[in-house]
Formats: C-alpha cells, structure tokens, sequence
C-alpha cells in the first residue's frame, strides 16, 4: 500500500478542536488524518512508539458500553505516551444530577481532552461548547465518525483508492454509522447508497446535506428500498446490527421488518467479484449478516476493529499535541 494518502500534513483544524462529525471537517482534514494514521500504523508494526502526548491526559466518558471503543483509545493514548481515565456515569457526579454544562467545565479543569460515548447528540455538543478542551465523539445516537475513519483507513489498505468505488450500505438508514458513512464517503470522493426498509431511511438533514455536498464534488448518495439495487456493483459492502444500543425493545419487531435486507450469499452475488465487507461489531450472526459472509473471504472486520487503534491516534495526535 502506498504510505501517503495525501500531500497535506496534518494540521490544526479551525477554532476550538473538537471532533464531533465527519461532516464538519473538510476532504484534506480527513485525508490528512488517514495519511497520519498510515504512518503510525506501520509504526507501530516496527515497534517503534512516539510519545507524542507525553503527559497528556484523556478523560473518557461512558453512558453505553463498549468494547472496541475503550480498549483502543486506552492503548492508543499509552502509545503515545499519555494515559486515559475511564468515566463511567454511574460513578461520577453526572450519575446523581451534576448537570453537563458543570462536568464539563469541571474535566476541563483536570484532563487535556474528552472522549464521549453517549446517546445524545445535543449532549454532545453540549460539552463541546462548554468544554475548554478538545471533545471527541466516541459515539451518539446520530454520529459514529471515530469508528468511519477507521473504517475509511480499511477500505484504503484493501482497495488502494477512494475515487470511483461503490460503497453498499445495507440496514437501517436511521443509523449513526449510516450517517458517518454518508459524510465520510462524500468527503473521499466515494458513492455510497443506502437499502433500508421504508420508514427507517437517513436522517433527513444529513442525507440533504451529505446529497448536496455529492453533486459538488462529483460523486453520489442514493437511497432505495430495493437491496439488491444498491448491491448492484458494489466494491464496499456495510451492514450493522438491526437493533442498536437503546433499542433492545424493539429487537423482534425489527426482525421481522429487515429480515429482507440480510447480507447474505444471494444478495451478495450482486456486488463486485472482489468486494470487501465491513461491519463495526458486535456482529448477530444469522440476523443482518451470515457467517458466511462476515467469516468468508470478503471480510476484513478484524483489520477494520484493528484500525481504530491506528485511526484513534492519528486523531489524538492532531487534538491533544503541542
């Protein structure tokens, strides 16, 4: 794989840095982070460890819980040379009615910077405008963009380019890694197109937005009920669980309602020959996907939960360093 994505360093993006969607940077924000997180990577595949963030301090904060998310800015902050403290609402005063404008201006106090897993994105913003330090979204309800870049670093290694793939979202629309991938498609220069059942299609605002921005740069959003017209040629295939955090109630009627829009072998005859198929995890196996598929030799979802590590420290390096 070549080791520059882009001629731009990176650099410090515009007023306070907080990174709290895909949308809100621009294409050479995004390619400079990748084209960071390349060089980290093979980095750290040297056993080389730079301590960019020596001293430095990340505060995170959990009101869902996580796996990757944790593990990887935990590790990714040692790797730097700093370190990370773990939040979690339960044990803070946020728990007991401590309101978020005060945390925020509180941690802003102790930590160099914030990493926010939540399910509100209002709330989100909320501590990004009264937080003095920079604000990381690890995850809300409308946003996932730290798992996207990840995600965009993976289709770079295995696809060597960005411009004319087809990215084939499958699932819910109404999705946060729907939306990140919207935004951070458009960004690249990739088309993506959505299949969702009706009534559970994007955000409005964010796929307006993310369609207009496509015509400008020449590249397009499309959104159907059909799931084998959006496969149709796909080089990029994604899927998420039908039921996310928050919506465990609603987990068998959601069954029924997508069970036409698994990811399976049939459907999959459609895309590409060489297709690469991508999943943030937790994956249900024999729900939105089959083992056939996420276990195949299409799937790269390991490389693609390793490169939250790389793509998490790319973005901690821009934020939190001198």
């Amino acid at each position: 794989m070549a080791s520059t994505l882009s001629k731009q360093k990176a650099r410090p993006m515009l007023g306070k840095k907080d990174f709290l969607a895909l949308g809100d940077l621009s294409s050479t924000d995004i390619m400079a982070l990748l084209d960071e997180a390349v060089r980290l990577k093979k980095q750290t595949k040297l056993g080389i460890q730079e301590p960019h963030l020596q001293g430095k301090v990340l505060g995170m904060i959990f009101e869902k819980a996580s796996t990757r998310t944790r593990v990887s800015f935990e590790v990714g902050m040692l790797q730097l040379g700093g370190q990370a403290i773990f939040l979690s609402s339960n044990d803070i005063q946020l728990g007991r009615g401590e309101s978020t404008i005060d945390t925020a201006k509180v941690l802003s106090r102790y930590v160099d910077g914030l990493m926010i897993r939540t399910f509100s994105h209002d709330m989100m913003e909320t501590y990004a405008k009264h937080a003095s330090i920079p604000v990381i979204n690890g995850l809300t309800d409308l946003h996932h963009p730290t798992q996207v870049l990840a995600d965009l670093l993976t289709i770079y290694e295995h696809k060597g380019k960005f411009k004319g793939l087809k990215l084939a979202y499958i699932g819910d629309g109404n999705n946060n890694m729907c939306h990140s991938l919207m935004e951070g498609a458009v960004k690249v220069g990739m088309d993506i197109h959505v299949a969702c059942p009706p009534g559970y299609g994007p955000n409005p605002g964010i796929f307006q937005q993310m369609t207009h921005e496509a015509k400008e740069n020449g590249t397009t959003v499309e959104c159907s009920q059909d799931p084998f017209e959006v496969m149709a040629g796909a080089d990029i295939v994604v899927t998420d669980v039908w039921a996310s955090m928050g919506q465990e109630d609603e987990n068998e009627q959601r069954k029924k309602i997508f069970t036409p829009y698994q990811v399976n072998e049939r459907l999959c005859q459609q895309a590409k020959a060489d297709f690469t198929f991508l999943h943030c995890l937790p994956a249900h196996r024999g729900e939105e996907v089959t083992a056939g598929i996420i276990d195949g030799p299409h799937s790269v979802v390991f490389d693609e939960a390793e490169n939250r590590l790389h793509a998490q420290k790319a973005l901690l390096k821009l934020l939190l360093g001198e």
